[in-house]
């Protein structure tokens, strides 16, 4: 019987390994397994907990777009600098640093809600702390992702488990989240958080990585030197050019939704905490789906042709949101709108990693963060005022809109932008 069993787990073990080759490496399952519950708390906290708090605070969608544009502006002034140092640095020690900075903050603010002293002013300051920490974290969190799987043929299935990750916490903590602010109240959820970050900094230790050659900058004029080199690359290099720009737009207006969502859930769906939970799981839940695909998949050729399809969809999605006034249908929708926008973003991702230098990877993947979220407290900005002015529903059409336009350009692209992956 021990045999059978034996047999039995070597043999799913192969058919595992065999779909998904990047699991055969230990640093990546301890990556893989520690940042799942510790981005469910971050993703609980930034995507539902947060935004509700705002809302429930103040009751206005204007400075719910504030707090937004507040708390992603600090990403878009750190991200550059953050790729420098992921080039000429440890990206597992600034992942450490990132982890203890942020359970700090998230402790901060279990305290705060625990003893009624949270404010408007001082969720701000704090959401400012957290986008700064999302700079620091998110070329990093891209570029260590090759650095934990040993083949570079397994880069690729490597990059779509890591969306995986992110998805499947972003439908774990906001559907937590949700039940948590409706039976215990906003503070439990930032105290999950606060525990679910511990998981995460005993994985990283455990993590052996190959060394690298450390090249310390030595100075201001060296930092902004190496940041220039790497606009000058991304610029100069037509496809990973276009993909940025098309990823910009999708992160000014392709993620307006997010944050509307809370007057979407409270006024026009006429709902609640759980309401918002529900439509801010539904779109993970479509990523989710769209990151099984890709991890699937094999090589990049056609993934340009499926982010023009993508971007046309996601438009098309969020204008049919805006005008959707039943919970069940809005819910369907976003489930769209989450699977689209995964296919975009994770189709980008593995064409840039695959086509970029590895001495330029920290550099390229920094512009790829910065289009993905730097846009976003402009975005937010955006909507936040469109919905003050002429109404959630006439801001998401705009926004909508705006998306499939970009989508029109970037499809007269594909000729030069297909040649460069064939290659």
């Amino acid at each position: 019987m021990k045999i059978w069993h034996r047999q039995l787990g070597k043999s799913i073990s192969n058919i595992t390994y065999h779909h998904l080759p990047a699991l055969r490496w230990r640093n990546f399952r301890l990556f893989f397994g520690g940042q799942l519950l510790s981005m469910s708390g971050t993703f609980m906290t930034q995507q539902l907990t947060i935004p509700w708090l705002v809302y429930d605070l103040t009751q206005s969608p204007w400075l719910l777009g504030v707090a937004g544009f507040v708390q992603f502006l600090p990403t878009l002034l750190v991200i550059p600098f953050s790729g420098i140092l992921s080039d000429r640095w440890s990206r597992r020690d600034l992942l450490m640093v990132v982890q203890i900075l942020g359970i700090s903050v998230s402790l901060a603010l279990t305290i705060l809600t625990f003893t009624n002293w949270i404010t408007f002013p001082i969720l701000l300051v704090l959401s400012a702390f957290n986008g700064l920490l999302k700079g620091l974290d998110m070329p990093v969190r891209h570029t260590i992702v090759t650095e934990t799987v040993g083949d570079r043929a397994d880069w690729g299935n490597a990059i779509a488990l890591n969306s995986v990750m992110l998805s499947s916490s972003l439908v774990v903590g906001p559907a937590m989240g949700g039940i948590l602010i409706a039976t215990l109240g906003v503070k439990y959820c930032f105290l999950y958080d606060t525990i679910s970050y511990i998981p995460a900094i005993f994985t990283l230790l455990a993590m052996r990585l190959p060394a690298r050659q450390m090249q310390p900058l030595t100075g201001i004029s060296d930092t902004l030197e190496k940041l220039r080199e790497g606009f000058e690359y991304v610029w100069k290099f037509q496809p990973i050019r276009v993909i940025l720009l098309m990823l910009a737009l999708h992160g000014f207006v392709g993620m307006s939704h997010v944050a509307l969502m809370p007057v979407f859930a409270a006024k026009i769906l006429n709902g609640n905490a759980t309401t918002m939970a529900h439509l801010s799981t539904s779109a993970p839940i479509g990523s989710l789906f769209a990151c099984l695909y890709l991890s699937v998949r094999r090589g990049i050729v056609g993934l340009e042709r499926l982010i023009v399809v993508a971007q046309v969809l996601i438009g098309t999605s969020l204008i049919f949101f805006s005008l959707s006034r039943q919970v069940w249908l809005s819910i369907i929708i976003l489930v769209f709108v989450g699977c689209f926008s995964i296919l975009n973003i994770t189709s980008s991702n593995m064409i840039i990693q695959t086509l970029v230098t590895e001495d330029k990877r920290g550099r390229v993947m920094s512009f790829y963060a910065l289009a993905m979220v730097g846009t976003m407290p402009f975005g937010n900005l955006l909507a936040g005022t469109l919905a003050d002015n002429f109404g959630a529903t006439n801001a998401l059409i705009v926004c909508g809109s705006l998306i499939i336009l970009g989508a029109f350009w970037f499809s007269a692209q594909l000729p030069a932008v297909s040649r460069w992956i064939a290659r």
